[in-house]
């Protein structure tokens, strides 16, 4: 499986056989590059989340909590939210998301989407066991650095990369992704254009860090 970054929380997830696109995205200053899906997960209903049109191959658009299979491919949507409290006029005007989890190969991915909370341990135990995680690091409309540090405490996948923080023609007020790499003793990551995964290439023994640099249009 190749993993590939588009910018802020979209990422194509590919196989030899299979293309799925995560929260593509628009109106944020980033460009997409061309893409082509048979399968687009949606994290939530927000523009730079849902940018589905822009998506080319008439793929399978999966936005609502449920137990799916493409291709042999089991997606599975559990219902969380976007705001750090689950009541009160903000939670209400962010409203939910969707956490997907993707097992491909062997491997299985989980993206948080904006998740913007501590996981309760009925997420945790629904999630359940996670080799890559895709955690949105930036702060203000998700989870920001600590709270991210905290949430691959709970969930202790092998490999986690971040997402949804400040990048280059980015015009949304986010942090970049230094002061996640400073809380997690990670600063002198070198950015790779995409990640190529075995199941057999999962660390064992401690959870990896990696930095992928975009690929955008």
């Amino acid at each position: 499986m190749d993993i590939i970054w588009h910018g802020h929380a979209c990422f194509s997830l590919k196989t030899k056989d299979t293309t799925i696109i995560t929260d593509p995205y628009g109106g944020i200053g980033l460009k997409l590059p061309n893409l082509t899906a048979d399968v687009v997960t949606v994290s939530h209903a927000h523009e730079d989340h849902s940018n589905i049109k822009a998506i080319s191959g008439n793929p399978k658009i999966f936005d609502w909590p449920g137990e799916y299979e493409v291709a042999g491919i089991p997606i599975s949507g559990i219902e969380a939210f976007h705001y750090a409290e689950s009541e009160g006029p903000e939670a209400e005007q962010r409203g939910k998301i969707i956490i997907f989890t993707i097992e491909i190969e062997g491997i299985k991915v989980c993206h948080l989407g904006d998740l913007g909370h501590k996981l309760t341990s009925e997420l945790i135990e629904a999630i359940g066991t996670v080799d890559v995680l895709l955690i949105p690091v930036g702060g203000t409309y998700s989870l920001d650095h600590k709270k991210a540090h905290q949430v691959i405490e709970q969930i202790d996948p092998r490999i986690v990369i971040p997402m949804h923080y400040k990048i280059e023609g980015l015009n949304l007020d986010i942090a970049p992704v230094e002061l996640f790499l400073k809380e997690v003793g990670k600063l002198n990551l070198v950015p790779m254009e995409k990640l190529r995964l075995k199941k057999s290439d999962l660390p064992q023994e401690n959870t990896d860090f990696v930095v992928l640099t975009p690929v955008i249009g």
